[in-house]
């Protein structure tokens, strides 16, 4: 199991579970717009510990291509795994948006 702490919240979740969805299924307010793919980069995160060494293809290519390589992590792109303190960057409440954006799948996308 995963310790995940954010926004004032801690839970556990299954190890390899996207961290978006361990967000979204524990009520932490994040957007997600893109549901998941890597394009928007709405799920950013950054992180106080528990960061991932490594990153996934989709993630690497979207942060080098945007300039973004090391301000942040997209959540959408991250499996769970020991204990992760994450910051949430982008909230649905501060965007005056009708909803956080498609449901992500349970599997990050090849």
């Amino acid at each position: 199991m995963a310790t995940i702490s954010a926004d004032g919240k801690t839970f556990t979740v299954e190890d390899g579970s996207r961290l978006v969805l361990a967000l979204v299924d524990n009520d932490i307010d994040i957007l997600h717009r893109c549901g998941g793919h890597a394009r928007c980069t709405t799920c950013r995160v950054t992180f106080n510990a528990g960061e991932p060494d490594t990153y996934h293809p989709s993630e690497k290519e979207k942060l080098e291509s945007t300039g973004a390589m090391g301000d942040y992590r997209l959540s959408c792109h991250i499996l769970c795994a020991g204990e992760m303190d994450v910051n949430v960057l982008n909230h649905l409440s501060d965007s005056g948006l009708p909803d956080p954006g498609s449901r992500p799948s349970d599997d990050i996308p090849e």
